[in-house]
């Protein structure tokens, strides 16, 4: 009997540690989420779109003689992440450059629930918000995950689309296990990803952030000031969070459900990635990608990493720039009689 009370005081002190220490986080992560937004508010006009409103960052002539880019960011990131990489630069060099903050992220609307984690549901949204701006057909450059958003847009939505610049891309089908650890399934669990997201994942993704927003630029370093110029801890906000991990593991059998259509693809296409990429795989992905689209063009970037909008900056816009004086060429062909 004195056994069963002892255990039955340890259980009990151990539900109420436990619960303090939900609390405080989720107390943390109240007072975090708070001072993020109020540190990296909104840069951009906000666009209407189905189902609520996507955030964007602009710069660049308007108009502009050499064409808009549009783009677009992969995980745990936002519209800053191309935007201070390349876009500025694209921007000097006389491009409109729109960046959009993904649905569900920045400050972005999610526009919907689960669903919403697919390109091609992401596809949509970026088409709606270009046509209500007026813009398009545009360079769309997507940058890892949106790898597969771009293609996405280029297959449902073409007449938004002139062409299409793949950097570092995750577009090609991959298996789903062993891609994320196994606790990221359980942690999308309603009530666990509720609990969590609103307690513990921001304190300590707060922690982490430094570490794995330098982990991402190897075999190079990050520049100067990265984390704050990416608005990086915009990701760390509850929903963001969710946001997010719902894309990563969704992005497997979206992949293997429009890989097939690449075929169809009809924008010039130029595929940029570094072969020393740690995070997406050159050979597994850049390679066969630029094999299954009609007349892709494959630039290689010796002993470059996964953040090639940053460690490769001029030679990406150069590439954009050769890419639009095609398309600005190809425009401007007089036609045979």
């Amino acid at each position: 009997m004195l056994v069963l009370k002892g255990l039955a005081t340890l259980f009990g002190a151990c539900i109420g540690l436990i619960a303090l220490v939900l609390i405080v986080g989720a107390v943390v992560t109240l007072i975090v989420t708070l001072r993020i937004g109020a540190r990296f508010p909104p840069e951009g006009p906000f666009v209407a779109v189905d189902g609520g409103h996507l955030a964007t960052i602009m710069d660049g002539p308007t108009p502009s003689l050499r064409g808009t880019v549009v783009l677009l960011h992969g995980a745990s990131a936002n519209a800053s992440d191309p935007m201070e990489g390349v876009g500025r630069l694209l921007a000097r060099q006389g491009f409109r450059v729109v960046a959009f903050d993904r649905p569900g992220f920045g400050w972005s609307d999610r526009l919907g629930g689960r669903e919403m984690a697919t390109p091609a549901a992401q596809g949509t949204a970026i088409a709606q918000a270009l046509k209500a701006l007026g813009l398009g057909p545009a360079i769309v450059l997507g940058h890892s995950w949106s790898g597969a958003l771009a293609t996405a847009i280029a297959l449902d939505h073409p007449d938004r689309v002139s062409g299409l610049m793949l950097v570092a891309p995750v577009a090609m089908p991959y298996p789903a296990e062993g891609t994320l650890p196994w606790y990221y399934s359980l942690a999308l669990k309603p009530p666990v990803a509720w609990l969590l997201s609103r307690t513990l994942a921001t304190p300590l993704g707060l922690y982490y952030l430094p570490r794995v927003g330098g982990a991402v630029f190897k075999p190079q370093d990050p520049p100067a000031g990265y984390i704050d110029r990416s608005r990086a801890a915009l990701v760390l906000r509850p929903d963001t969070m969710l946001a997010n991990l719902y894309d990563l593991i969704g992005l497997p059998a979206a992949i293997a459900a429009q890989a097939p259509r690449y075929g169809s693809i009809t924008a010039p296409t130029v595929v940029v990635a570094g072969d020393a990429d740690a995070a997406v795989p050159f050979e597994r992905q850049a390679v066969p990608l630029a094999a299954a689209i009609p007349g892709a063009t494959l630039v290689t970037l010796p002993g470059i990493g996964h953040m090639v909008q940053y460690v490769a900056a001029d030679a990406l816009a150069a590439e954009v720039g050769r890419l639009a004086d095609r398309i600005n060429a190809d425009r401007h062909e007089p036609v045979a009689p």
